[in-house]
């Protein structure tokens, strides 16, 4: 009968490969005659990974009794998605106003509509008062559609 110590060398592979998957091992130790292995393992490909690593050791594996379950618990959180601008935030132009230029006009430009030249008028309250009065070389901000 081999001891604990010989069945841990000979699966040695398969026990690195339930550390490097993040497999949650719950018991390991001899049962009749056999390295007995209980854990959990974070995904299918976990599970598949480590008993490649044991058919590897002894394609019989007479001497072991693996008892593996999935337990999506224990994988690791997937990174947050980077950060998308909010579409309504998503760029802002500006535009330097030219002789002949109306609110209305640059509207008509950047929003294919003529009729919303609030919006513009709206982001530059702080250098216009009056929607009607835009001087050639003031740069508006024009925010997304």
């Amino acid at each position: 009968m081999a001891t604990f110590e010989e069945l841990k060398s000979k699966y040695a592979a398969a026990l690195k490969e339930i550390e490097t998957q993040g497999v949650k091992l719950q018991h390991l130790h001899v049962q009749d005659k056999k390295l007995y292995m209980k854990g959990a393992a974070p995904s299918e490909a976990a599970k598949n990974a480590v008993w490649a690593a044991i058919k590897a050791a002894d394609g019989t594996y007479a001497d072991l009794t693996a008892d593996i379950a999935i337990d999506t618990s224990l994988a690791p959180p997937k990174p947050a998605a980077a950060p998308q601008a909010a579409p309504a935030q998503a760029k802002e132009d500006s535009y330097t106003v030219k002789a002949g230029d109306t609110l209305s006009k640059i509207s008509k430009q950047f929003y294919g509509d003529a009729n919303r030249y609030m919006k513009i008028f709206d982001a530059n309250k702080g250098t216009l008062k009056d929607p009607d009065k835009i001087q050639p070389g003031q740069v508006l901000k024009i925010p997304a559609a």
